[in-house]
């Protein structure tokens, strides 16, 4: 073969460093080693909560399905397929019984009553109750506390509280069990997500941890906070940014919309989590929407219905949104969640694998639709999701 170049690298100076920058910042990662992402967080307030919080927020969500949610209204209330509907109620049976929370925030932020006064000994009295879980084995897979804003104008608070419930859970525990994280809200300046981290850093140390031990989500919570959102910032933090989360209420008062307005699918909130997805893909940090905050305005079949409806209205357009992640702040919203979830990935189950499988054979699918390869990328990274989130995998 004649060829007009000699040596085409010779021609790329610096393409080595640019690519392992390339591989530094977007880490390639198969649908096989996609890792488990919680579909929900569940946030409880630090004075609310104790060892039995989990539990009682299950057995609530069973009560409230049991009396108002039957299989065969499935079907007809959410408009599920007959057969999909009836493998949906009893998958989200199953999971109110045996994991009613995968992700578990004890929040020292907005939803805390407690004053500066009595923080101290609702963090203490916080990490006995983490430890007891863990000793019991109900601790859920992820866990960890929300703590004040930088925001706010006092730092040494926030860091306090974090220090006095992880010295709290280590003393008790032994170590830090897995799954820990801790949420950092209302970040409105770049400069407040390096300093976290150097506390953590610090407080690892401290704590005779791991390098690298303690991880922080960041709230995405206000206009001025997308303005410094970009690839960089995860390898800026020294891979301890594992999340962003975003607050709907607050951005929307950011915005300045009308309290009828505060909802996850207006416009406004669409375009912010447009600019997460943009700023953070192939980080490997993952994305959370918002939460509904409302609870049933009574424990009559139509006020809980209605509440689930909207609910299950606002995650599947988060779903559609390719935000997998939300909150949840009340024992209802369980069944919605889960409800939700489970019908989005088990309506599509069979097609994805089908269309997976035509691929491998080198076949046009059902339909005669012939996939492109970055197509089938998505529907296998579509299946090994749903797998996590039914608990297949």
């Amino acid at each position: 073969m004649r060829v007009t170049l000699g040596d085409p690298l010779a021609l790329i100076p610096g393409f080595e460093q640019a690519h392992r920058e390339q591989t530094a910042t977007y880490p390639p990662v198969s649908p096989e080693e996609m890792g488990w992402q919680p579909v929900h967080t569940v946030y409880v307030p630090a004075d609310r909560f104790d060892a039995g919080t989990v539990a009682a927020w299950g057995e609530a969500a069973l009560d409230l399905m049991r009396r108002h949610l039957s299989r065969k209204d499935t079907a007809r209330f959410f408009e599920m397929h007959e057969q999909t509907a009836r493998a949906v109620h009893e998958r989200v049976t199953a999971k109110l019984a045996a994991e009613p929370v995968e992700d578990l925030r004890i929040d020292f932020e907005d939803g805390y009553g407690g004053s500066p006064a009595e923080e101290d000994g609702h963090a203490v009295r916080a990490a006995e109750a983490v430890a007891a879980m863990h000793a019991g084995g109900t601790l859920p897979r992820r866990w960890g506390l929300r703590v004040k804003s930088f925001a706010d104008g006092d730092p040494a608070r926030s860091v306090r509280t974090l220090d006095a419930f992880l010295t709290g859970v280590v003393e008790r525990a032994g170590h830090l069990p897995p799954g820990f994280v801790v949420t950092f809200p209302k970040v409105l300046m770049r400069d407040y997500l390096e300093q976290f981290a150097a506390c953590l850093a610090a407080l690892e140390k401290g704590l005779g941890l791991g390098e690298g031990e303690l991880r922080f989500e960041m709230q995405v919570e206000a206009v001025q906070t997308l303005r410094f959102l970009d690839a960089g910032l995860a390898a800026a933090l020294g891979g301890r940014l594992a999340a962003a989360h975003f607050g709907v209420f607050d951005y929307t008062a950011s915005c300045s919309l009308p309290p009828h307005e505060q909802r996850l699918d207006h416009p406004a909130c669409d375009h912010a989590r447009q600019v997460m997805r943009a700023a953070f893909a192939g980080t490997g940090v993952e994305l959370s929407d918002g939460s509904l905050a409302a609870a049933p305005a009574s424990d009559d079949r139509y006020a809980v219905r209605n509440l689930w409806w909207r609910h299950v209205s606002l995650i599947r357009h988060s779903l559609a949104d390719g935000f997998y992640q939300g909150w949840d702040m009340h024992p209802a919203h369980l069944v919605s969640r889960y409800v939700a979830v489970y019908h989005f990935h088990l309506s599509r189950y069979d097609e994805y694998l089908g269309r997976v499988r035509a691929w491998e054979e080198r076949r046009a699918a059902e339909g005669g639709t012939l996939e492109e390869p970055a197509t089938i990328r998505t529907v296998a990274a579509a299946l090994r999701r749903a797998d996590l989130a039914l608990g297949n995998a």
